[in-house]
């Protein structure tokens, strides 16, 4: 099945050396009709990723057919991935999907950010 990808937003982290935490959503929405509003939700809170302390970036992804889509988010730590669930615009989405598919989630961390690698494994994952 075909998986699509966003280009790369950086974060204000984008470059920094050190440990990263991967974080990986999906979410598999119960009617096709909800893709148009779930991307546009999606692409404003990537508008805000520039301004999340200690985001290194993200992609989002698709699988259309399959009814699934999410994000490949990486981290400096735990505590960035606890402000962005928090961050205002996060939970307004959250809540406006509540009810309409499932959500499940994943995480790693890495003592380095690659992004050919982490692409990698985390496709690998959403392939399964």
């Amino acid at each position: 099945m075909k998986l699509l990808r966003s280009p790369w937003t950086p974060g204000p982290d984008h470059g920094r050396d050190g440990p990263v935490l991967v974080s990986v959503t999906d979410f598999r929405f119960d009617r096709f009709m909800d893709l148009p509003g779930i991307h546009r939700a999606a692409r404003r809170l990537a508008n805000g990723w520039p301004e999340l302390e200690g985001a290194y970036g993200m992609w989002l992804w698709a699988r259309p057919a399959a009814r699934h889509c999410g994000a490949v988010a990486v981290w400096r730590d735990e505590a960035a991935l606890h402000r962005f669930i928090a961050w205002p615009p996060h939970i307004e989405i959250m809540r406006a999907y509540r009810g309409r598919g499932a959500l499940t989630s994943t995480t790693w961390r890495s003592d380095a950010f690659d992004p050919t690698e982490t692409w990698a494994r985390a496709r690998t994952g959403l392939l399964a």
